[in-house]
């Protein structure tokens, strides 16, 4: 059985075999109390371990980080924060943690942590992290099954860029000091592995919309990849993005279904998570208390998230989000950093204080200018801006990117040349206009920037396990 198992158990003098690592041991020699945790919950269970029936000398092994199996009695404890504890009756050691092991029962910075991601899972936090993670990626496999869509795995090499941004990993087997080269000095790809230069993907986007066109409703969750050099606490170069597509979808139905989708899988995180988001919410307090005065989150993490479920979304344009912000406190007071007029991208705070200050619920922003949007979205009659839509959420700003896509073959033909992208690197993109064109529309989460916003994590590096940045590519 598992510890979260045995600690729902009536203590009745029961005999329970408890496996698990080590995180204290305290006591003498001949009496000691140890804290064990298998991962299965936020709580230890405690097993005391009496020289009587043990013999000393393998108390006098344990030690944190140890992992050992104890059988013995369930018991009622008369210690505080705990109801059941076992006394042991006999041990195994089945692998001993010697003085250099780094997760001591202290306090450790996240820098350190992410030193020893191989070992971090062991601490509690990231413990509730990743067990948050799993509740919430079934969630998501749970929402889109129960509305009908299908899960198409799209590619992770490809030879098209779906942002245009160029910001991506090169695939190749080539001997890279032995290119072969082109009469003009350039690489020829035709001799590589696929006989053209490809990528490590930045979206599913296009080829999920293949699907949508025939499918109906699909949706994609998988790894992407963009080698952006940036060192920031919101960026990784390997992350999973959430994708759906649908077919006959437009705006209005796409942000319906954004905000139905999130208040769902955050719903089924609060339902299924309590004991780690209880303890995550106590470590965002203490963490945000420790934070200068105007850098401080004015809600808890559990309130955060009641915040999304409970509010409906507010919903208005950009060109009246622009408004807004330039008749704010903080533009008339010139406390933005960034500048405020129609055309810019919008900032994270810019975002915040639509969200935090202004209407005090999450926002979504729709009808975009065309410059600042990607190829793919449906262009608005007035030519000026397309029907695309940012999910805003509270501490974090944009969690949601998406649009209704361009399905008109002659209006996508005339952007693909106006933002650069040849024609035939994506023929089969545009075909699906030529056959059978269809309104649809899609969106797309990171998924570590959900978990990031469920767990109250400063650093999105600490809500995948083996973060890949600039420089890092450990473990």
């Amino acid at each position: 059985m598992q510890i979260k198992e045995i600690l729902r158990l009536k203590p009745e003098n029961q005999e329970v075999v408890v496996k698990g690592w080590v995180r204290t041991k305290r006591g003498q020699a001949t009496l000691a109390f140890v804290h064990l945790n298998d991962g299965s919950t936020i709580h230890n269970i405690q097993a005391v371990i009496d020289a009587d029936k043990v013999d000393a000398e393998q108390i006098k092994k344990i030690t944190s980080g140890a992992c050992i199996a104890v059988k013995g009695k369930l018991v009622e404890s008369s210690g505080s924060g705990q109801s059941v504890e076992v006394l042991a009756d006999s041990i195994e050691i089945y692998g001993l943690a010697d003085e250099t092991f780094p997760i001591q029962p202290k306090k450790h910075s996240l820098e350190f942590l992410r030193e020893k991601a191989h070992l971090r899972f062991r601490t509690s936090t990231f413990g509730a992290v990743f067990r948050v993670r799993h509740f919430l990626s079934h969630a998501v496999h749970q929402f889109f099954h129960e509305q009908g869509f299908f899960y198409l795995h799209t590619p992770i090499i490809t030879a098209s860029d779906a942002e245009g941004a160029g910001e991506m990993f090169r695939v190749t087997n080539f001997d890279l000091n032995a290119l072969p080269k082109n009469e003009d000095g350039s690489v020829n790809f035709k001799e590589d592995f696929f006989g053209k230069e490809t990528s490590l993907t930045v979206s599913g986007q296009l080829e999920g919309e293949l699907g949508a066109l025939a499918l109906s409703k699909i949706y994609t969750f998988g790894p992407t990849f963009r080698a952006e050099n940036s060192n920031t606490t919101r960026h990784l170069a390997e992350f999973w993005m959430i994708e759906p597509e649908m077919a006959f979808f437009e705006l209005k139905e796409n942000m319906d279904l954004a905000e139905q989708f999130v208040k769902y899988v955050i719903g089924e995180a609060v339902k299924h998570c309590a004991d780690d988001l209880a303890f995550l919410d106590q470590r965002f307090d203490n963490e945000n208390k420790a934070k200068p005065q105007n850098e401080r989150s004015e809600q808890g993490l559990l309130e955060k998230l009641k915040f999304v479920v409970d509010n409906d979304f507010a919903r208005i344009s950009y060109t009246e989000a622009i408004d807004i912000l330039l008749n704010s406190k903080p533009h008339k007071k010139k406390k933005f950093k960034f500048p405020v007029e129609w055309g810019v991208d919008l900032q994270s705070e810019h975002e915040r204080y639509l969200v935090e200050k202004h209407f005090q619920k999450p926002v979504i922003i729709t009808d975009y200018p065309k410059a600042i949007k990607a190829f793919y979205m449906k262009q608005n009659d007035d030519d000026k801006t397309v029907a695309a839509m940012d999910v805003l959420f509270p501490g974090i700003g944009e969690i949601i990117g998406g649009s209704q896509r361009e399905d008109n073959l002659e209006k996508l033909k005339t952007r693909i040349a106006e933002v650069g992208i040849a024609e035939e690197s994506v023929w089969w993109y545009l075909e699906t206009r030529k056959y059978g064109s269809a309104p649809h529309a899609g969106f797309g989460l990171g998924f570590e920037r959900l978990v990031q916003f469920v767990t109250g994590m400063g650093n999105i590096r600490d809500v995948i396990a083996f973060p890949r940045t600039p420089g890092n590519v450990e473990f």
